[in-house]
């Protein structure tokens, strides 16, 4: 044991060491790596996230968010986030994530439509969503005004913004038989759809809307015609039986065609949403346009029936104009009540000076027709197929009827008419009904059965003068028939030339041949010798 004070060298001396500095622990490595890696991300994420629309429908079927995509082209461009009501629970409203740089394509005409099975146009679209399910659709717009929030299409688009082609506009009286989806036709090709249709504002009409494709757009211009190509078109004619049609699936489901008049090289070609007027048929669309109309009115005090808007007005075969308008009309001063007859006159085709239109019409105009309403030109209706009992209205010369002018004092002019032959010829039949009644049948009737029972007793008497004649006169005219042939075959024997009366008279012709030459000698002789007849025949001279 060491003394007390005394240094043990077993124990180490304490050495004061300098404060240490603080120093991280590697457990606390691993979260810091973690939010590194997690703020990464999150600024990734941040940084390829793409816009947020809001898309409006009237039905959320077959969207699911989270699920449902949003695809321009088959690519996906976005997908739906969330789906809720409007306030006022008319529509729903869907939110949807858009790819990054997607930015572009969200502007003002951008459409959004839900992709589902929808038969259109004679063709089947949307058949995959049968197993993937709907999406969205998406048609990027031109515009350079960006939007977020847009209202979704009900029905798909027929064509896409980006589709070579050009819009027009067709001007209609009804829609007809076609629909969205219905072809057009150039020269029986399908070159276009029908992608859009409505009312006018006023209601008179409809405005179509149409598509068609490059390069049969080229061929659209000022001389172009649209018409109405659906169903079938069945003429009869003077050159037999026709049969027309653009094609099987117009007949279903309707379509629209269009040809270019004239020279169609040399016509400009028409600018995008270009109106055009939209025909009923292709023979009305291909006609003349009459610039000049002149309307008149006729009055008809008999029924108008089979006459109906848009028949023909008629001159001795050509087609100089059409109804515009059929109305009934009280007249005070006959009690009757008439049917006025709206027409219009296209002067043109008839290339008469006498007709024009209302506000350049001329008094020497009126007085040229006036002269041919003198001498019997008239209005009158007529059965224009005895088929169908269609009537027209036909202008032609009557002279037979009575001294009548045209009322320029009426809006319209009221061009005088006359009766159709059928209204004449029941009046005649009429008219004789009436005489008819006035005959006294009955007296007829009497007198005709008294002459019956007289000529009852002539024919029985007659009856009993030939049982008489038969009994009595018969057997004396059989013996005469006999007599008569006896005496017929002893007149041949006779007259044959071997027996003695033919003999005789080919004698007595000799003797007379003789005396007549002897009767000729002697005329000479006198001729010679006429002192003969006083002094006799002298002697002959030596």
């Amino acid at each position: 044991m060491a003394e007390p004070g005394a240094e043990r060298p077993d124990i180490p001396t304490a050495v004061v060491a300098p404060k240490a500095h603080w120093s991280i622990s590697a457990i606390w490595l691993l979260p810091v790596v973690a939010a590194l890696i997690g703020g990464f991300l999150a600024w990734r994420s941040y940084s390829e996230k793409g816009p947020t629309i809001h898309i409006s429908f009237k039905t959320a079927e077959g969207l699911e968010p989270g699920k449902t995509k949003i695809k321009y082209k088959s690519v996906d461009v976005g997908v739906v986030t969330a789906i809720h009501l409007s306030p006022d629970r008319s529509r729903v409203e869907v939110d949807a994530e858009m790819v990054k740089d997607s930015d572009p394509w969200l502007v003002k005409d951008t459409r959004f439509w839900v992709v589902r099975p929808i038969i259109r146009g004679g063709t089947v679209e949307g058949l995959g969503t049968l197993l993937s399910g709907s999406y969205i659709g998406m048609d990027a717009g031109k515009s350079t005004q960006e939007q977020n929030s847009f209202e979704g299409l009900e029905v798909p688009p027929v064509v896409t913004a980006d589709l070579p082609g050009r819009h027009f506009m067709l001007k209609s009286v009804d829609l007809g038989s076609f629909g969205i989806g219905s072809p057009v036709y150039f020269r029986r090709l399908e070159v276009g759809q029908v992608v859009a249709y409505e009312m006018d504002k006023d209601g008179s009409g409809v405005a179509i809307r149409i598509f068609v494709h490059a390069p049969y757009d080229q061929y659209v211009n000022h001389q172009t015609r649209f018409w109405e190509a659906s169903g079938i078109d069945l003429r009869i004619d003077a050159q037999g039986v026709r049969v027309e049609t653009e094609s099987l699936a117009s007949i279903v489901i309707g379509g629209i065609a269009f040809q270019t008049r004239g020279d169609a090289k040399m016509a400009k070609p028409s600018e995008e949403n270009t109106n055009f007027r939209l025909f009923k048929d292709r023979e009305k669309a291909l006609a003349y346009e009459d610039l000049e109309v002149v309307s008149f009115a006729l009055r008809f005090s008999q029924s108008v029936r089979g006459l109906q808007i848009g028949a023909p007005v008629d001159f001795r075969g050509l087609i100089i104009g059409e109804v515009k308008d059929i109305l009934a009309q009280f007249d005070e001063q006959t009690g009757n009540i008439d049917m006025i007859v709206l027409m219009d006159i296209y002067p043109e085709r008839l290339r008469r000076k006498e007709f024009q239109r209302s506000g350049e019409r001329s008094r020497e105009a009126q007085a040229n027709i006036d002269k041919l309403v003198d001498i019997g030109f008239r209005a009158q209706l007529r059965t224009g197929n005895l088929l169908t009992g269609q009537s027209i209205v036909a202008l032609d010369f009557f002279k037979d009827d009575r001294k009548r002018k045209v009322n320029w004092k009426s809006d319209p002019p009221e061009f005088p008419t006359v009766p159709s032959t059928l209204v004449e010829l029941e009046a005649n039949v009429a008219e004789i009904s009436k005489r008819l009644g006035k005959v006294r049948f009955d007296e007829i009737g009497e007198d005709l059965q008294r002459a019956l029972k007289s000529l009852d007793q002539t024919l029985a008497s007659f009856n009993q003068v030939a049982q008489r004649l038969d009994r009595e006169v018969t057997p004396e005219v059989k013996q005469a028939i006999v007599d008569l042939k006896k005496s017929l075959e002893e007149l041949q024997h006779a007259v044959a030339a071997d027996s003695p009366l033919q003999q005789d008279a080919r004698q007595a012709l000799q003797e007379v041949s003789k005396a007549a030459q002897s009767l000729r000698m002697l005329t000479d002789y006198l001729e010679q010798h006429p002192e003969a007849l006083i002094r006799g025949k002298g002697e002959p001279s030596p």
